[in-house]
């Protein structure tokens, strides 16, 4: 007897961060429900509007504000940014940023550059 396989499911908030959206902002469908593993994929192949519309316009989750500003997620804390943005307002800091931006961005900089230098190293050893 063998038993028919389940579906493996994925909560809403696990499904949204996958694909980058603020979960908030989701449909309440898509928040109360569960979301399959072909469902998932099929929201990354053929995703609907609601979907294009937040990854265009947002709001959008920390992670996304801080790719964009080119920050870390406790940079944006440090800074004070603790709610999600729309891509609107994320244009405007970019635009002109505050000093704290400014001196997130220096301090992010370098310590991508201290990575890839000990990535290298480690190549260069290996």
């Amino acid at each position: 007897m063998s038993k028919s396989k389940q579906p493996q499911l994925m909560k809403p908030a696990t499904a949204a961060q996958k694909l980058d959206v603020y979960l908030p902002a989701t449909p309440r469908e898509f928040q109360e429900g569960q979301v399959s593993r072909d469902e998932f994929d099929e929201l990354r192949r053929n995703p609907p509007q609601w979907l294009v519309d937040l990854r265009r316009d947002g709001p959008h989750p920390r992670s996304v504000i801080a790719a964009r500003l080119r920050v870390s997620n406790s940079g944006l804390a440090r800074g004070g940014i603790t709610e999600a943005l729309t891509t609107a307002q994320i244009a405007a800091l970019a635009a002109d940023p505050p000093e704290w931006l400014v001196r997130e961005r220096e301090s992010f900089a370098e310590v991508r550059r201290e990575q890839r230098r000990l990535e290298e190293r480690r190549e260069q050893a290996g």
